[in-house]
């Protein structure tokens, strides 16, 4: 409870982070420094969803553990907002605070938040209606659809709040205050690895209980965010009466529509994947695929995390007009991706066994089938975060649309066809290659709109 009441009493203290200012020159040490908490904060939260994997998967069994992944990518679909409003909405208020604009940028602030909280419970409600005649549709039947029903019914409950809390992932680093972020994820991560442990091992509630522990901690990161911002703090922003700017709104859900894109197809193309592999190796190709998924969205995450923390940091320095700064910023980061890509390459194949002997170590062929997929699926580490970067960075110079050409071309056709094509010839793997031929020709495109911009945007 101590950090907990922390952020709620604002009780912070300014520390290494907070000496760093959007409108500071940033080194690779200061910008390392400033995207920390975001890096720590979106890998923990991918850590914490993993702990669910493991509780379901040995606890629960097999198949609740196929359901869990089958239904997850449709709730992702639903909670994809908070990421539209988060990072479009951070792009435009870093814009309009590097134009000297604090208070409506503290207004544009306040109704993301009110609309982003009304459009939680308008999704929450046509979630209930939709789960059952969707995953039936997606191919689940019998327990498999049941156990997908139990489950996403209880997470649609905290929609609203999940999807605040992903948004103000990205306000926290706005603010000037990643930390905050990152406290407020520890928190709610703690709890649901508790709650886990304490609803699955020990009362025995299934993946009921997974859901009730996912379903809290979300709320404990979307409400505790809410409170910090309503009371007076030392931060950039602060809640106030909202004033609805229907221009603003617009221009937010543009800049933030890649970022929308990028979940929504992600999220298809999910369930596309499960629709194969269920075609191809039945319920031991989809908990083979939620494994080898547990661990992108933590390696993924550091990306995310990366592009999220230095979003606004571009957002206030091509506000101010500062060409130079821009470049650096750009220059850096690729260097720092790439130094990130290979590492993470590298981990991969070194931790494959471990990782999958953790979640399915219990069942020999389904074990032989996720080191076979870790073997070929790891090498898409080396492509991933340039996409992702070259995504984050033109949300953050208020190019929503070259954002979302990259993200749907990544997802929606290269892993599309990929996916569609690549099995006919090479069967179970040909599904682990899609996703390495995919990533490889998002980083090629994403590298000529890098190119082809350099004039436009002075970087």
């Amino acid at each position: 409870m101590g950090i907990i009441e922390n952020i709620i009493e604002n009780k912070e203290r300014p520390d290494h982070f907070m000496n760093i200012q959007l409108s500071d020159h940033f080194t690779y040490k200061k910008l390392l420094r400033f995207t920390f908490p975001s890096i720590a904060m979106m890998i923990f939260t991918s850590i914490y969803g993993v702990v669910d994997g493991f509780f379901v998967s040995n606890y629960v069994g097999k198949t609740p553990f196929a359901a869990v992944n089958f239904i997850m990518p449709f709730l992702m679909i639903l909670g994809a907002f908070g990421f539209m409003f988060g990072t479009g909405g951070s792009a435009l208020i870093s814009l309009t605070m590097g134009e000297g604009k604090l208070p409506r940028a503290n207004r544009l602030f306040s109704m993301l938040v009110c609309v982003s909280a009304s459009l939680g419970v308008m999704v929450a409600v046509l979630g209930v209606i939709l789960i059952r005649p969707v995953a039936s549709l997606l191919g689940a039947e019998g327990e498999l659809l049941e156990n997908c029903v139990l489950y996403g019914r209880i997470i649609l409950a905290a929609i609203p709040a999940f999807m605040l809390q992903q948004e103000f992932q990205s306000f926290f680093i706005t603010a000037e205050r990643p930390q905050l972020g990152l406290y407020t994820t520890v928190a709610a991560g703690v709890a649901n690895m508790v709650l886990d442990a304490l609803f699955i091992a020990v009362f025995r509630w299934g993946v009921a209980g997974a859901a009730i522990a996912t379903a809290i901690s979300q709320c404990i990161g979307g409400v505790i965010p809410v409170l910090y911002f309503l009371r007076p703090n030392t931060s950039l922003l602060r809640l106030t009466r909202p004033v609805l700017d229907p221009r603003a709104l617009l221009k937010t859900c543009t800049n933030g529509s890649s970022e929308l894109m990028s979940n929504i197809s992600m999220s298809l193309v999910g369930m596309l994947y499960n629709m194969q592999l269920m075609k191809h190796a039945g319920e031991n190709g989809v908990a083979a695929y939620g494994v080898l998924m547990y661990v992108c969205l933590i390696f993924i995450a550091a990306f995310i995390g990366y592009t999220i923390g230095t979003a606004p940091v571009i957002g206030f320095h091509y506000g101010a007009g500062n060409h130079s700064e821009l470049k650096s910023l750009l220059g850096k980061s690729l260097v720092i991706i790439g130094l990130f890509s290979v590492g993470m390459l590298f981990l991969g194949e070194v931790l494959a066994r471990p990782l999958s002997l953790l979640f399915v170590g219990y069942d020999a062929g389904l074990l032989a089938l996720t080191l076979r997929g870790f073997s070929i699926f790891s090498f898409s580490f080396l492509f991933s975060g340039i996409a992702i970067y070259g995504s984050g960075f033109f949300t953050a110079l208020n190019n929503g649309l070259i954002s979302a050409v990259i993200s749907f071309l990544r997802t929606m056709v290269f892993q599309v066809a990929a996916i569609l094509i690549l099995p006919v010839f090479w069967g179970i793997d040909g599904i682990w290659v899609s996703i390495v031929a995919a990533e490889a020709l998002a980083a090629a495109v994403t590298a000529l709109f890098l190119a082809g911009n350099r004039k436009r945007y002075h970087y």
